[in-house]
């Protein structure tokens, strides 16, 4: 049996998966957590990934190996490797500002024309512009830029500061994937190239970029890397693959094919297709991303998914399970109770400073089931909104696969059936991130992409309410 590990180093934990490269079958798997914040420093991930291996029984007889990431982390490095600052994370919109001024720089249409997307908080660009503006002398000494995952895999491969990694600080041994590439706001899906005019507006100069690897390329192999104590904790000799962002990784994980739409309810809320074209919203509602295989991804995020039920749950004293039954208890659109979510601001639509509302209160409407009801609607309805936008550019829908912890949930099942119109499959539960990792290192390893198929859990049967996405649109449109 030959052996394949995939990572997933997202916003939350290290989760690792080793699954064998012929079928799929998943061998064991191993978990560490992140600290909390929308700022940390690199090395809490480095450690948390040599606890997760471990926690997996380690990779000794692992073959190959890839590593996904949160995307659009700012990674800033020295010329000797070393990291300047705490990363800047995808969630961090202090960078808010700075996506404006690029925009009135450039333009939203020219910036959409020549690289998919339009800055917001988010991309790399804006936390590059954020950290010129706010530490011009931490900006100055910035001689690469790398993502959560480019820095993963070249740590891995043996480089990084002298004092800490065998082959040392050589810059231009990082490398990256188009996947995450696509999310910096300074490269282009369309050309395969980096935009460094839209660099060096952000950071001010140039600076080392990874070089961006195909779907089956190899960055390299692992070098021998010891503990505190000098025990080897990862061979040396081991295949490694380009990496992804993570949602790029869940849709490879999946198996996603065209007419397939993903939403992703995690800390984070996604809705992302597989399609053979890229595309250009000058709007910025949808980020025209690359996918991790040669095609293109779509993308909607939202800042506020399960975080909203979270709120509410805690709010109401319950658990996730007696939150579902209060809101399977109410009627479809909550007798008029109107949740909008956005407890953290919101990327799309674009409202950094937005706070949540609750409309429609009555005494009537005013109950716990409803308002159970309420966030749970109000949370999908800013999804179904994502799938508006990404089906205005051109994207079919033949069915949603719906991810991510709150999706095991069968009220949030139930009710996601009534507020999209298309047809709703929930995967069984699975580390689908990891899971594409494995999928990519096998890629790599083989020169096939591997047709593993993803069990399904669930396909609850049709039941399309149009209220409730009515009278929220009539709601949240006006803000009344």
């Amino acid at each position: 049996m030959t052996l394949v590990a995939g990572v997933d180093s997202s916003t939350q934990s290290c989760k690792v998966v080793i699954r064998d490269a012929d079928t799929g079958a998943l061998v064991c798997s191993g978990r560490a957590s992140h600290p909390e914040g929308t700022e940390v420093d690199p090395a809490a991930w480095w450690e948390a990934l040599e606890e997760a291996i471990a926690d997996a029984g380690g990779f000794d007889d692992v073959a190959a190996l890839s590593v996904a990431a949160q995307q659009h982390g700012m990674v800033v490095l020295d010329v000797d490797g070393e990291v300047i600052r705490p990363a800047l994370l995808w969630n961090d919109t202090r960078s808010a500002t700075a996506a404006l001024h690029l925009i009135s720089e450039v333009s939203a249409a020219d910036y959409a024309a020549r690289t998919g997307v339009v800055p917001v908080a988010s991309f790399t660009a804006t936390k590059l512009r954020w950290l010129r503006d706010a530490e011009p002398a931490n900006a100055t000494r910035v001689a690469a830029v790398a993502l959560p995952h480019d820095w993963l895999t070249w740590r891995l491969r043996g480089f990084g500061p002298a004092n800490t990694s065998p082959l040392g600080p050589v810059l231009t041994e990082l490398t990256t994937d188009r996947s995450d590439a696509s999310g910096t706001a300074y490269w282009s899906p369309s050309t395969g190239e980096y935009d460094l005019n839209l660099f060096e507006l952000a950071l001010g100069h140039t600076a080392t970029l990874p070089r961006v690897l195909g779907a089956a390329d190899q960055a390299g192999v692992t070098a021998r890397l010891v503990d505190s104590a000098n025990h080897a904790w990862l061979p040396d000799g081991i295949v490694v693959g380009a990496g992804a962002g993570d949602n790029a990784a869940a849709a490879l994980g999946l198996g996603a094919s065209s007419g397939d739409v993903i939403v992703s309810i995690g800390t984070s809320g996604t809705v992302f297709a597989v399609t053979d074209q890229p595309t250009t919203d000058a709007a910025g509602a949808v980020a025209g991303f690359a996918s991790a295989s040669a095609d293109f991804l779509p993308l909607v995020a939202t800042l506020n998914a399960a975080r909203v039920l979270d709120s509410i749950a805690a709010l109401l004293a319950v658990d996730y399970d007696e939150l579902g039954r209060l809101a399977l208890d109410a009627e479809p659109g909550a007798d008029g109770l109107v949740l909008q979510p956005y407890f953290a601001g919101e990327r799309t639509p674009n409202l950094p400073e937005a706070t949540a509302s609750v409309f429609g209160m009555t005494l009537a409407s005013t109950t716990r089931p409803n308002l159970a009801r309420a966030a749970i609607e109000g949370m999908l309805c800013g999804l179904a909104d994502g799938l508006d936008a990404v089906t205005a550019q051109g994207v079919s829908v033949t069915r949603i696969l719906l991810i991510g912890g709150a999706a095991q949930n069968p009220a949030v099942r139930a009710i996601a059936a009534q507020v999209f119109a298309a047809p709703i499959v929930v995967p069984a539960p699975g580390e689908y991130v990891a899971d594409g990792g494995a999928a990519q290192a096998a890629w790599a390893l083989t020169g096939r992409r591997p047709s593993w198929a993803a069990a399904i859990a669930a396909e609850p049967a049709p039941d399309f309410r149009a209220v409730i996405r009515e009278q929220y649109a009539a709601h949240v449109a006006v803000g009344v």
